[in-house]
């Protein structure tokens, strides 16, 4: 999954350089097609790569995560 993220964003991230570079009638469709592939390809697939494995609820400020911060706080 990780080589098929950074090829993905390799083809989108060429694809707008090239966009830029070439003086082509087709050259904006080439940035849009970047940087639609980046947003609506390439990062859902890499946030959901990242966390597959993570529980949302340690992230969360809930009561039980306010009250293990602060025994830590009292400790250090």
């Amino acid at each position: 999954m990780k080589y098929i993220i950074l090829i993905l964003f390799l083809a989108a991230f060429g694809s707008i350089v090239t966009g830029f570079i070439i003086d082509h009638e087709w050259s904006q469709k080439l940035i849009g097609f970047g940087v639609v592939g980046l947003f609506v390809v390439v990062f859902p697939l890499f946030s959901y790569y990242r966390w597959k494995d993570k529980d949302i609820k340690d992230y969360m400020l809930t009561k039980e995560n306010l009250d293990k911060m602060r025994e830590r706080e009292k400790k250090s």
